[in-house]
């Protein structure tokens, strides 16, 4: 929102020696971004005279139509100016920088020869002036002016100006107007504030024109008002072009500038007709099948059963609150001209202005609420201005039609401010504060307030609270950061786990991911998962992203595969990623009927549990994939492929740092293959599997052969408790290597178990190192080899101690799982 500041002096009184520094701050105090601040006569250096345009010459023997004009500048001799605009005759008054001037981008003005002629300076348009963007033609002055000819043209045209640019937040729709602002600058800066609304506007009488309105919630106030013998050549006001062109409006021609300035200065949008090319009386109504309208901008659109639009007797004239129709729109030759102003619904005109790709000033404005009571006054000052500078003649009949129903009172508690903020607010200060927003207060046990007019986002006591801090200033709202509780540094122990884990994988040099948790139905397929598998039974989503991905995962696989083969086809070979995240399963409760939970107070304890029931379960998991080489080859010798005991591995460093001990079995669970697939376990409790994908999965997901991965659940872990500090031994450790043959059928985590009972306290740490298995050893049995570190804590260990322990882990292992020392 661009807008003037001698337009905002209208209706507060700034003063007078305000810098650009203190306008802003004042600005910024009450929550309006300030984009820029322009002193428009400091844009443009030299002489800006007003010259005549005495003698047009068309010169066509160039690509593109330029003319060699004689101007009067108001000296002896006219001068010769070359321009290519079109928009301007001979007579016509306009605006000419001459040589040694600058124009705004530090763009130099001198006498030159081109196109075989002299130009001696420049014509200019309101972008080359730094005004707007308008470029389609130069700026033609009112032809009162000529008295001016060869005079300063900066204060004609605005340049002696300081023009803010707002950006405005959709809540502050009112600041979309010289109104709204004018009100907020008022109150930063504590000066007297004059509400154009507030000047007196005549009520409705008589009928105009016919209205209907048949859908009064799209419309529930429309108002109209004919002026009739408008002189048709009438041009606008200087001083109206350039508020217009400052606020970034291109002027068109008198009645519609003046639609356009009341809106730019009240915030309520106008549209003005040709009342003779209008057909009968108006309707309101929403659009129905087949219809079509031609818009201001000449395109043909086919209309929506939920447009609102305006009819006469010939069809649709105008779709309402974007843009008019062509066949009834102001042109060089209407007289009457019917004054239309309206409220209509905000939710209504935004769904309008995005469905037909036409976003519009007025409908800017109607999206974000505009003041029901401003139609007629609108239309008051529409009618005032074009009768001073058009010379028409008001009909006495004034239309209105209104279903405006009256705003209901907040009840908020005075306190509230004050527990929201931090500050201390007196109750008095509280009333003033939301007064000067234009409610009106009514001090009783509980503050009762009713928000103006002018302030739809006002519905609740919330919204109150932060109209008061905002007025009172943001500045004044202490920046305090909360005490986080002692130890963990705030984090929940849950929170603890999950960082834990993402950072121990990434130091083992896996790559964290983040995948959506969408899924499609084949992924069961490609699993190869059993019809009865409760991963097959997922949440289905009503508005999906994509259509072949409805459901939400109940395994973390799905996703992180299609991360990995994503990186497979972009030339990646070698890759260990990881993800930490949810997966989801319904609930028992998933097909009951949801509860419906009003808006008027807060829902029971009854309904939320209702709610709360529908909800999936949704447990965190860690999962891991690898594929390519977990070690690379060089010259220092043969690389590794990744395998399934680097999956294993992955999920012990999981376990691990959630401090936790992990149990490995042999499984048989899909995806992994049959043989190839561990089950994990903490305590009694499978809590995950890990191992080489099936070659079936491999194939239909396109993954390389040996695929490994690895899926457990966090939340099954036991949360981590308080580290405890290590214990350190000074003495040299004793190192015992000890071979069992046992059943093939022994996991070795259990023969492993067993020795490190058996060695009881002095044992450090126990670690397989080899697995053998031949004919001599018999059909149907395994030799285990482990290395058991002893260390006492005060001594060093004898080789009788040493031994004692071996033979007590060996007797433990035997009479568990009947093991045999091997080479005994």
């Amino acid at each position: 929102m661009r807008i003037s500041l001698s337009w905002l002096r209208e209706h507060a009184d700034i003063p007078a020696g305000i810098t650009a520094d203190e306008l802003e701050k004042a600005l910024v105090s009450v929550g309006l971004e300030v984009e820029e601040l322009s002193d428009l006569g400091a844009a443009v250096q030299g002489p800006l005279v007003v010259a005549r345009v005495l003698s047009i010459e068309e010169l066509t023997e160039f690509k593109k139509p330029i003319r060699y004009c004689m101007v009067d500048v108001g000296e002896a001799e006219p001068t010769s100016v070359i321009c290519g605009a079109r928009n301007f005759a001979e007579g016509d008054l306009v605006v000419l920088i001459r040589p040694g001037g600058v124009l705004p981008g530090d763009f130099h003005v001198g006498a030159r020869k081109t196109y075989g002629r002299m130009s001696h300076g420049m014509i200019c348009s309101a972008r080359e002036l730094g005004l707007g963007d308008d470029h389609d033609g130069i700026i033609i002055l009112s032809p009162d002016l000529a008295d001016r000819i060869g005079q300063d043209a900066r204060p004609l045209v605005g340049l002696d100006e300081v023009v803010v640019e707002l950006a405005i937040t959709p809540d502050r729709g009112y600041c979309f107007s010289a109104r709204g602002i004018a009100r907020e600058l008022a109150g930063a800066l504590g000066v007297d504030y004059r509400d154009p609304a507030l000047l007196p506007a005549p009520g409705a009488r008589g009928v105009p024109v016919s209205v209907t309105v048949r859908d009064t919630v799209g419309c529930d106030r429309f108002g109209t008002r004919v002026v009739r013998g408008v002189d048709p050549t009438r041009p606008s006001p200087a001083w109206l072009t350039a508020r217009l062109t400052h606020a970034g409006v291109r002027p068109i021609s008198l009645a519609v500038d003046i639609t356009n300035y009341v809106m730019m200065d009240l915030g309520q949008p106008m549209h003005a007709f040709d009342a003779d090319r209008v057909s009968g009386g108006l309707v309101v109504r929403r659009a129905e099948p087949g219809e079509t309208l031609t818009t201001l901008d000449g395109a043909v659109r086919k209309l929506d059963a939920e447009d609102l639009v305006i009819s006469d007797d010939s069809g649709v004239i105008s779709l309402a609150a974007i843009m008019g129709g062509a066949s009834t729109e102001v042109s060089g030759e209407t007289v009457n001209v019917l004054f239309e102003a309206a409220h209509w619904d905000p939710v209504t005109v935004a769904r309008a202005a995005r469905r037909h790709k036409l976003p519009s000033e007025a409908s800017k404005r109607f999206e974000r609420g505009v003041d029901p009571k401003l139609p007629l006054v609108a239309i008051q000052r529409a009618v005032s201005l074009l009768v001073e500078y058009g010379g028409g003649v008001p009909d006495d009949a004034i239309g209105d039609v209104d279903h405006v129903a009256p705003r209901a009172p907040i009840t908020m508690a005075a306190d509230l401010p004050n527990r929201i903020s931090g500050v201390d607010y007196t109750r008095a200060a509280v009333v003033r504060l939301l007064e000067q927003v234009g409610c009106s207060v009514e001090d009783s046990s509980a503050l009762r307030v009713v928000p103006p007019t002018w302030r739809p986002d006002l519905t609740d006591p919330a919204d109150l609270a932060e109209e008061v801090i905002r007025l009172h200033g943001y500045d004044q709202v202490a920046s305090i950061l909360p005490s986080a509780p002692p130890g963990g540094r705030g984090l929940s122990a849950e929170q603890r786990r999950r960082r834990s884990v993402g950072r121990t994988l990434a130091e083992a040099g896996y790559v964290e991911v983040h995948n959506y948790p969408f899924v499609g139905a084949e992924f069961a397929e490609a699993f190869g998962l059993a019809d009865d598998d409760p991963r097959r039974v997922a949440v289905g989503l009503r508005n999906p992203i994509s259509d072949e991905e409805p459901l939400l995962r109940t395994t973390m696989l799905p996703p992180l595969l299609a991360a990995l083969t994503r990186n497979l086809g972009r030339g990646n070979r070698d890759l260990a990623l990881f993800e930490v995240g949810r997966v989801f399963h319904p609930s028992a409760a998933a097909g009951n009927e949801s509860p419906e939970l009003g808006v008027a107070g807060r829902p029971t304890a009854e309904e939320l549990a209702a709610v709360d029931a529908l909800l999936p379960a949704q447990p965190w998991r860690v999962a891991a994939v690898l594929a390519g080489e977990i070690e690379p080859a060089g010259w220092w010798g043969k690389g590794r492929t990744a395998d399934w005991a680097d999956a294993v591995e992955a999920a012990r460093i999981v376990v691990d740092a959630a401090g936790a001990h992990v149990t490995v079995r042999a499984a048989q669970y899909a995806p992994w293959h049959p043989g190839r697939c561990a089950a994990l376990l903490v305590g009694d409790v499978v809590v995950g599997h890990a191992g080489e994908l099936h070659p079936a999965v491999c194939a239909a997901l396109d993954l390389p052969k040996r695929t490994c991965a690895m899926e457990l659940e966090l939340d099954a872990l036991p949360l981590p408790g308080a580290p405890g500090a290590p214990t350190v031994s000074t003495y040299p450790p004793a190192l015992i290597d000890v071979a069992l043959v046992v059943d093939a059928a022994v996991p070795a985590a259990d023969l492993g178990d067993a020795l490190a009972e058996g060695a009881g306290s002095l044992l450090e740490s126990l670690r397989l190192f080899d697995v053998f298995e031949s004919e001599q050893l018999g059909a149907g049995r395994k030799s285990l080899a482990y290395k058991l570190t002893l260390r006492a804590l005060d001594r060093t260990l004898t080789g009788e101690e040493s031994v004692a322990v071996r033979d007590a882990a060996v007797a433990e292992a035997v009479r568990r799982h009947g093991a045999v020392l091997r080479g005994a």
